[in-house]
């Protein structure tokens, strides 16, 4: 897959995206987000865990009681896969994957505060620009040792870990939709965002009959995972199942009111769902983006989380 070197290319904030003529009248693009990005990554620590089968896998992770939470309490965790070359940009990859928001004294106190963990998929970038080695490359088992990362860090922590989440976007997203397919019934919440992969019917109604919360997030003018053939044709499964939700909205927005544009060769903005996921699903003015999820995704996982 050919996806341009972020750390090389500059933003292109003149090109007009093709869907510009689908706005409406006060419509208007955003090219940036509104957040402050890399002002938590320090409080990420960098692991390595071993594996024959893929390659050790460098991974991150935010302790809540490390960083001043109550030691005498339970707290989620909360594991955020990245997107295809998004491990190429080192510990930014935290930043791009949405994980290092949900650090921030905020979001934590939102959540009733969350371990955090980002694994990095072994990725290399090949002459001709493709990725090779992304969480959705069929060739590399990653299930077996991100898992395993979960379990270590759960297992290190045991006496104050609470229910168990994963996120995705992208490539991260079709991950985490594999880590339902492969262990329906370890999460008790997941959120595939922009995915390109859904699960076929069979497995979409056993991963419904299973404990976890389901929240599926895909933009309707999604430049890279086409709305009509990635989401559409699962819409009658998704209401059948017993513990699904969507968020399918028209754009995906910037917290400033405008509709997400981001162009490096080609134009990606309504497929970076994950920059308003970083942005809680809140504009700025206080406005949510649904009033189905009023707390964004931090109030999602702190309304399960809660669960008995």
């Amino acid at each position: 897959m050919a996806l341009p070197d972020f750390k090389k290319t500059a933003q292109d904030k003149t090109a007009v995206p093709e869907w510009a003529k689908y706005l409406k009248e006060g419509e208007f693009i955003s090219r940036s987000v509104t957040y402050k990005c890399r002002a938590y990554l320090d409080l990420f620590d960098e692991y390595v865990y071993p594996c024959t089968e893929t390659g050790d896998i460098k991974y991150y992770v935010f302790d809540p009681v490390k960083h001043g939470a109550d030691p005498d309490k339970k707290y989620s965790v909360v594991m955020f896969l990245h997107g295809a070359s998004n491990s190429l940009m080192g510990k930014d990859c935290v930043m791009c994957c949405g994980a290092e928001q949900y650090a921030s004294p905020k979001y934590q106190e939102e959540m009733g505060g969350a371990y955090i963990i980002v694994p990095c998929a072994n990725e290399k970038r090949l002459e001709n620009g493709d990725i090779e080695g992304t969480w959705g490359d069929t060739r590399l088992p990653y299930h077996i040792p991100v898992k395993a990362i979960f379990d270590k860090v759960a297992d290190k922590n045991r006496d104050n870990i609470g229910k168990k989440f994963v996120l995705g976007a992208s490539s991260g997203g079709y991950f985490t939709w594999r880590l339902l397919e492969e262990y329906p019934d370890y999460f008790d919440g997941a959120v595939p965002i922009a995915s390109g992969y859904v699960p076929d019917e069979e497995s979409l109604l056993k991963i419904g009959e299973s404990k976890s919360r389901i929240l599926v997030m895909h933009g309707k003018h999604d430049e890279m995972a086409d709305f009509d053939r990635c989401i559409a044709p699962f819409l009658g499964v998704f209401e059948r199942m017993g513990n699904c939700e969507l968020f399918l909205p028209e754009w995906v927005y910037n917290g400033d009111g405008g509709v997400a544009s981001v162009f490096y060769g080609f134009e990606m903005g309504q497929h970076c769902m994950i920059n308003w996921v970083q942005a809680n699903l809140v504009f700025d003015d206080g406005r949510v983006a649904d009033e189905r999820l009023p707390g964004g995704v931090t109030g999602w996982i702190r309304k399960i989380a809660e669960i008995k």
